[in-house]
């Protein structure tokens, strides 16, 4: 029988590129697994990661072979990004790609007696054929998902194609009840004295079905009568094994989890799971966590799944990778509808090495988590326009959902727009159904966009299964204030707006999913913006998970079955004026507020509940009741509210747009738009524009304005950001634009010569 060994202690490591050692090197760091070298500098701020190509070694014994010609693997559950693996001085493996399980099979590299010494060259430097390639958030490096040693007799279950598992299960319900499991099976070594029996149990252990085939005819259907389905609220696990036997013996055995479930998705009725209308309505989640980095435990992975469970989100974006087992073996028992995806983002490389990355990638990812009933969704790409269209970025985007098709026909396949992307566009019709990336209210324009904008291209595209893939803002829980703005970083902005989105998708229920960016505040360390550098602040959690802002609870008001009461703006703990508002989020239909134990008001509202009241002098004491449900805080009134409460750039930033058009003089900032020849102008790309330095101080101070980033040459998100145009820029940022905004960039650089 098979034997899996963790090969996740007594490693060493080094953060240089040493070369390949021919002993276990004794003056390398000792480091345990999971590991990143990014773990502090991912996200601390520093304006930058490290990229590299460092060192791993660990020495380990051959395991007992009781039969003769055993196999031995060395399994990496991932190794970001790209990975050389040898053993004993030999290379055995090259993997690119940062998120996805590969194997080697080393056996004939192992000594008998003695120990082996494996060396990984772990590198997340760029490289044109590997993805992602440039997005917003950091690249981790390391073996941040452990190691693994696998014995496995001469005939075993297949532990070469794409890091699969060698057992395939396709649970399909009928109308009486019942469902057929179609399971298949690939064997290595077997011959005719080898059968494979095949075994489902359900929850209870109970064997309801069972199969045997020979080792060379593997694919069965077995049939389950009064199955139970696997839904978001019963998410039902049946247990499959398949045990490779020899006469009397088993050889070696593979088991995984499968449930039964149909699902569609209708342009009119939004997302159906096993014939009921069910709105999918969730976050999207990265897979990293402060000063860890992306090296998290199974326990992590759990305890992230479960803050999303209470909050009463039914689906998760998985966003931009593939992640963890762990973490889709959570979303299967805790009834989660998941949309898996491949780093296919931002901006496509035009090396056909890059393209056909992104089939292997696909292809792992697919193969790899075909039996998780949780996945339901298969994600070709993100935001990919942002780099420009092309008639190869269509063809290729063709090629992949054709991929997924041939590889898995059971799901459905989807693709999450970027914002600009036109509501005419050879991007849509692709994918089975579609999502956009909108961010009215915070990149640009007003939130209350986001409904009319929805509204529209369901008019127009009526035919097309629409979902929301990504909406937020940055939520930084120091600051607050009585009257919460658009980038002012405000934990009362970020809640507000979320306030406007839950209800805006809770009147849409035609709408497949949503998902909010992000669940949990994560590493980039390329941004520097609300005074948090490092880190993007869209979270509803913080990266520590110790603290769920009040935009959490929004949701769960809204999507949680279980009663609940919160009161807002507990860090909001000093306040001035005569009267302050407080805000309550409830999912039930009346609550009381008190202040200082007398009864302020009793309200019937939806969600929503706002107070208005007069906070005597010090300390008071502040109580929400909803029937037996209460919560409580404390508030100082003060003559000033700390100056920490607002972030110095608010100011700063709205002087900095009157100070433009000061600067823009006596334009006629209405006049139509000119592009003489030979001259810079808003067509122009970012990387055009900085090989004038006169030109791109220009755009530079503009974007810096518009959007807080600041986008130069070798700084922030260049990368993703260089072949975008001016004009593109404030086309995302839409009625956000003052008025002649626009115009006045290109009446400034349409004075200037191209070099």
């Amino acid at each position: 029988m098979r034997n899996l060994i963790h090969l996740n202690q007594g490693w060493r490591f080094i953060q240089k590129d040493a070369g390949l050692p021919q002993t276990l090197p004794e003056d390398w760091q000792k480091i345990d697994l999971p590991h990143s070298w990014n773990a502090v500098d991912g996200h601390d701020g520093n304006g930058s990661f490290d990229r590299g190509r460092y060192w791993y070694a660990k020495s380990f014994e051959t395991p007992k072979q009781p039969l003769a010609g055993g196999r031995v693997y060395v399994e990496f559950p991932a190794a970001g990004q790209q990975a050389t693996v040898y053993v004993n001085g030999t290379e055995v493996a090259y993997h690119e790609g940062g998120y996805s399980l590969f194997r080697a099979d080393v056996t004939d590299l192992c000594v008998e007696e003695g120990e082996n010494l494996l060396v990984v060259a772990c590198s997340n430097e760029n490289k044109s054929s590997v993805y992602p390639q440039a997005a917003d958030f950091t690249f981790y490096g390391g073996l941040y998902r452990g190691v693994n040693l696998i014995s496995v007799p001469a005939a075993h279950f297949d532990l070469d194609y794409f890091g699969g598992p060698g057992l395939q299960v396709t649970p399909v319900p009928c109308e009486c009840g019942g469902a057929n499991f179609e399971m298949v099976s690939w064997v290595t070594g077997g011959d005719e004295n080898f059968t494979v029996m095949y075994s489902v149990r359900d929850a209870q252990g109970r064997e309801v079905a069972s199969a045997v085939r020979p080792a060379d005819q593997t694919k069965v259907t077995v049939y389950v009568p009064d199955v139970t389905r696997w839904d978001i609220d019963n998410p039902y696990l049946y247990t499959v094994t398949a045990t490779l036997q020899r006469r009397n013996e088993a050889y070696d055995e593979v088991t995984v989890k499968a449930g039964v479930r149909s699902f569609s998705c209708d342009p009119e009725k939004g997302f159906v799971i096993n014939g009921v209308p069910t709105p999918l309505r969730g976050v999207s989640r990265h897979q990293d966590q402060l000063y860890k980095g992306n090296a998290l435990t199974r326990e992590d992975h759990y305890a992230d799944a479960r803050i999303i469970k209470e909050l009463g989100a039914n689906t998760i974006r998985l966003a931009h990778y593939q992640h963890s087992q762990d973490f889709y073996d959570a979303c299967d028992e805790m009834g989660f509808v998941i949309w898996a995806e491949i780093p296919f983002i931002s901006v496509m490389n035009a090396d056909p090495a890059a393209h056909q990355n992104c089939i292997s990638q696909m292809k792992e990812l697919i193969i790899q988590n075909y039996n998780h009933p949780s996945i339901c969704f298969w994600g070709v790409s993100n935001e990919i326009l942002i780099g420009g269209i092309s008639e190869q970025l269509v063809e290729n985007h063709k090629e992949l959902n054709a991929l997924c098709k041939e590889l898995d026909p059971t799901r459905l396949t989807t693709i999450a727009h970027v914002s600009m992307t036109p509501i005419e566009s050879p991007m849509h019709g692709i994918t089975d159904v579609e999502s956009y990336n909108h961010y009215f209210g915070w990149y640009g324009g007003k939130m209350e966009e986001n409904g009319p904008w929805l509204d529209n291209f369901h008019k127009i595209h009526p035919e097309i299964c629409l979902g929301l893939s990504e909406y937020g803002c940055e939520g930084i829980i120091t600051y607050h204030g009585p009257n919460p703005a658009c980038k002012d970083y405000s934990e009362e902005y970020q809640a507000l707006y979320h306030e406007h989105m839950a209800k805006v998708l809770d009147e849409r229920p035609w709408m497949w999913s949503s998902h909010v960016w992000n669940m949990f505040d994560f590493g980039c360390a390329a941004r520097n913006e609300g005074g948090v550098a490092g880190r993007n602040n869209k979270g509803l959690v913080t990266m520590d998970r110790k603290t769920k802002k009040d935009s959490y609870y929004v949701y769960q008001a809204y999507w949680s079955k279980t009663p609940m009461v919160h009161l807002c703006g507990k860090r909001y703990a000093q306040r001035a004026g005569e009267t302050t508002e407080i805000k309550v989020y409830s999912n039930q239909p009346t609550v009381a507020l008190y202040l200082n134990g007398k009864l302020v008001e009793e309200k019937s509202a939806d969600k929503v509940f706002d107070f208005t009241v007069a906070l005597e002098e010090g300390f008071n004491i502040v109580v929400a009741a909803a029937g037996s449900l209460k919560d409580s805080m404390t508030l100082e009134k003060v003559e000033k509210e700390p100056a920490i409460y607002v972030l110095p750039e608010v100011n700063e930033r709205a002087e900095g747009v009157a100070n433009w058009f000061k600067l823009a003089g006596d334009l006629d900032l209405e006049a139509p738009m000119e592009f003489p020849e030979g001259k810079y102008s808003v067509k122009d790309t970012m990387e055009e524009l900085s090989k004038c330095p006169e030109a791109f101080e220009i755009v530079h101070n503009a974007v810096k304005l518009a959007t807080n980033f600041d986008v130069a040459p070798g700084v922030g998100m260049w990368d993703m950001m260089k072949g975008m145009t001016p004009e593109k820029m404030c086309g995302m940022m839409s009625s956000a634009m003052p008025k002649g905004f626009l115009e006045s960039i290109n009446a400034k650089l349409i004075e200037i010569d191209r070099k």
